[in-house]
């Protein structure tokens, strides 16, 4: 009996594994979006999204935790903060910095979708029609509000309750996420 209890737990764990990770997106990490999009790369590196995980790390940012109520240590393997200062963690992206070291940080797919499909379609057709790349995961950030809001909303500690520079207002916060250059090619 304990056996068939020990086997079937077993099963139970495989099949849940296959289930989260089957259908999990490709990310590709922001060094392959530069390619073709190098004027968007640049003006991203500029911001503090590109360089959010480094405020993970103790030292870093001390004032902000202190004010923010929380420790200042390292957050680096913390999934509570990974979520969101990092691309794609717990949906197929990164998992650690020995893993996944190009996926640190909020790059180009943390608003735009993991981009292993879409990519595909882009490299096909430089005129790809806009629902394709949808169809095939792309996201416009400025059609989908409740994307930033899985970061700038409840359950950040960093909120306007404690400072409000960290009021978050969709419209102007698009604005600050790299320069929106006119793409080369229509869709």
């Amino acid at each position: 009996m304990k056996k068939t209890i020990g086997f079937v737990s077993v099963l139970f764990v495989i099949a849940l594994f296959i289930a989260t990770y089957a259908n999990a997106a490709e990310y590709i990490g922001a060094k392959k979006c530069k390619a073709c999009h190098m004027k968007q790369f640049k003006s991203w590196s500029a911001t503090k999204m590109a360089k959010s995980f480094e405020n993970l790390k103790a030292g870093v940012k001390v004032a902000e935790k202190k004010k923010a109520g929380i420790d200042d240590k390292d957050y680096t393997t913390d999934p509570k903060c990974l979520k969101c200062h990092t691309t794609g963690y717990g949906k197929g992206g990164f998992v650690s910095m020995e893993k996944t070291p190009d996926l640190a940080d909020v790059q180009c797919e943390s608003c735009h979708g993991a981009g292993g499909e879409y990519t595909k379609i882009m490299k096909k057709n430089k005129e790809y029609p806009l629902s394709e790349g949808k169809a095939a995961g792309l996201i416009i950030p400025s059609e989908d509000e409740k994307g930033c809001m899985e970061c700038h909303g409840g359950e950040s500690p960093f909120n306007e309750k404690v400072d409000a520079k960290y009021k978050f207002d969709f419209k102007e916060r698009l604005k600050k996420t790299h320069e929106h250059f006119p793409l080369k090619y229509k869709h």
